[in-house]
């Protein structure tokens, strides 16, 4: 199933105050933003610090966005957590809230488990849950998690579940799985986006939904930009200046990277501030990104100024 135009989701950085607890206005601030550069979002993912909050505040987190206006419709938030009751309570409390979508890791702790071992979970929670609007989006990132998803896996519950399982982000960065993914599973609708803009383009030429990008927030508009027109002349024009942005910023740890610059063109310097065991860029390290990032004339126009 080719798509006619992709579709672009940020993992998005969450803001931490002194005391480091969640900074609810800033956080929809930002989320307001991504949206006008027409990026939706994926809240609590690995860029957002998701295993660093706690599921009480992230479900107060979730709650402020759809009391600010935040259509239900632009969220898929992360639920997945090693403990099963949590990854029940917070995917509930989502799908509650009416959003398009959870995206799920798999139960991260221990390593070397079996499929059968993750299909009773991913199987748990949807029973659980027990919720015909629940949309699972399945989330592969084993350079992190050491937990992939295989192929037979995926498989098995799209029988079991076909209208709850019904996409996946690939952040294993291996092209090759990428396109098996697609060439399995897209076919019958389900949505596969890619880990990274890197591979956005090549995605969208093969049938994949678009990209889930750590990138996306700080990048937004040059990146939904080419999901919508990934069919003009200038495509691979404007995936090439996408790359070389990407590979800005993963010169150095990402997390800290986007919430430095975040900070700089924002204007609010606070927001450099990370959750142990994270710890932000050191003062060298700030004066060689954004350096970089003036050579190549970077900016986040529209971001709200402090």
């Amino acid at each position: 199933m080719i798509q006619a135009t992709g579709r672009v989701w940020s993992p998005v950085i969450t803001p931490f105050n002194e005391a480091l607890s969640p900074d609810a206005q800033r956080f929809v601030g930002q989320c307001h933003w991504l949206l006008e550069n027409d990026v939706g979002l994926a809240v609590f993912g690995t860029n957002s610090e998701a295993n660093s909050l706690s599921l009480e505040e992230k479900m107060q987190l979730l709650d402020a966005l759809v009391v600010s206006g935040v259509p239900a419709s632009r969220l898929m938030p992360g639920t997945g957590a090693c403990a099963l009751p949590e990854a029940v309570a917070l995917t509930r409390h989502a799908v509650e809230k009416g959003v398009e979508g959870v995206l799920m890791l798999p139960p991260f702790y221990y390593k070397g488990v079996s499929d059968e071992g993750l299909y009773r979970y991913f199987s748990e929670v949807i029973e659980r849950v027990g919720d015909a609007r629940l949309r699972i989006y399945l989330y592969h990132i084993p350079p992190v998690s050491q937990v992939p998803l295989s192929l037979a896996l995926i498989e098995r519950l799209l029988k079991a579940y076909p209208k709850n399982v019904v996409g996946v982000k690939d952040s294993s960065g291996d092209w090759n799985n990428t396109q098996a993914m697609i060439d399995n599973f897209a076919a019958d609708g389900f949505q596969v986006y890619a880990g990274s803009e890197h591979f956005l383009l090549q995605t969208l030429r093969a049938g994949g939904a678009g990209c889930i990008s750590a990138t996306a927030n700080v990048n937004p508009g040059p990146i939904s930009a080419l999901a919508k027109a990934w069919q003009g002349d200038d495509a691979d024009a404007r995936q090439a200046a996408l790359t070389a942005t990407r590979k800005l910023f993963e010169r150095f740890p990402m997390i800290p990277a986007l919430k430095a610059a975040a900070g700089r063109y924002s204007g609010l310097e606070d927001w450099a501030r990370v959750r142990p065991p994270l710890v932000e860029l050191n003062e060298q390290q700030r004066r060689d990104l954004f350096a970089i990032l003036d050579e190549a004339g970077f900016d986040m126009p529209g971001l709200k100024r402090g």
